[in-house]
C-alpha cells in the first residue's frame, strides 16, 4: 500500500485553487471521500497530512483550497486578511466550498455517492456552512471550528450528519455559542453530536498552537479523542 497525491486544479469565480488528492493505491476500485477544509493560514502541509492520514484509513482526502493556488498567509495578520472576505460574505464561502465539493466529484478514484468533509478552525465554520446550505453529503466534522450562524440561510433542513469536536474553554466560539449551534441544527432537523473536551481551547488539534493570550494550545488527549471521534463518525455516514 503506498499513498499517492495528486495536484489538482479548477476554478471559481474566475480564482484558479489548487487542492490536494490523497489515496491509497492498493485498489482502483471508486472510494468514499472526506473533504478536508483548512484553517485560516490556507491549504498548508497541515490539511495536505491530515488528507494523507484520511487516505490511510482507507477514504479518499481531499485537501480543498478555498483561497487560491500557492496563496498562504505568513500570522495572524494576514491569515484574518485572507478569511475576512469569507466571513463576511457567507454566499461566497459556501459557493466556493460548493466547487470544492463538485471537483472532488469528478476525480476517478472518488465514489461520488459517499462524500463526507472535515474540517479545523476557519475550516470548521466551512463545512458547517456546507452543510447549513443544503449540499449533498454524507456528513461533516467541524474541529474547534467557528459557529456563528450566517445569515444568508434560513428554514432550510441539513441532510448532512454533523458532528461538533470542540475546546469547551475556546474563547472563540463560546459555550453560549456552542448551545446557540445546538438550537439551530435541531430547528434544521439534523443529525448532530457534539463533542465538549473540558479544559481546552482553540486551535488544540494543531501542535504547533502554542499562544495561550491567544486562546489557542494544542492538547495531545482532545486531539487524539476528536480523531476517534471522527473516525467512528465517518465509519458510519460513509459505509
Amino acid at each position: 500500500m503506498t499513498i499517492q497525491t495528486r495536484h489538482i486544479e479548477y476554478q471559481h469565480d474566475n480564482v484558479l485553487l489548487e487542492a490536494v488528492l490523497a489515496w491509497d493505491d492498493s485498489s482502483m476500485t471508486p472510494r468514499p471521500a472526506v473533504m478536508v477544509s483548512h484553517a485560516w493560514g490556507g491549504r498548508d502541509e497541515f490539511a495536505i497530512n491530515k488528507a494523507c492520514a484520511l487516505a490511510d484509513l482507507g477514504y479518499v482526502g481531499f485537501a480543498l483550497d478555498l483561497y487560491g493556488k500557492g496563496v498562504l498567509g505568513s500570522g495572524p495578520e494576514e491569515n484574518a486578511k485572507l478569511m475576512g472576505p469569507f466571513m463576511e460574505n457567507r454566499a461566497l464561502l459556501q459557493s466556493r466550498m460548493t466547487a470544492a465539493l463538485e471537483t472532488v466529484k469528478k476525480q476517478p478514484e472518488v465514489d461520488d455517492g459517499r462524500i463526507a468533509a472535515i474540517g479545523f478552525c476557519f475550516g470548521g465554520l466551512c463545512v458547517l456552512d456546507l452543510a447549513r446550505s443544503g449540499a449533498s453529503l454524507k456528513g461533516v466534522v467541524s474541529f474547534h471550528g467557528l459557529l456563528a450562524a450566517p445569515g444568508n440561510i434560513t428554514d432550510k433542513t441539513i441532510s448532512a450528519k454533523v458532528l461538533v469536536l470542540h475546546g469547551y474553554d475556546d474563547p472563540m466560539a463560546t459555550p453560549e455559542q456552542l448551545l446557540a449551534l445546538a438550537d439551530e441544527l435541531t430547528q434544521a432537523e439534523a443529525d448532530w453530536q457534539i463533542h465538549a473536551y473540558g479544559g481546552t481551547v482553540h486551535a488544540f488539534t494543531n501542535p504547533k498552537a502554542n499562544d495561550p493570550g491567544f486562546g489557542t494550545v494544542y492538547k495531545d488527549i482532545a486531539n487524539t479523542r476528536s480523531w476517534q471521534s471522527m473516525g467512528n463518525f465517518l465509519e458510519e455516514v460513509l459505509k
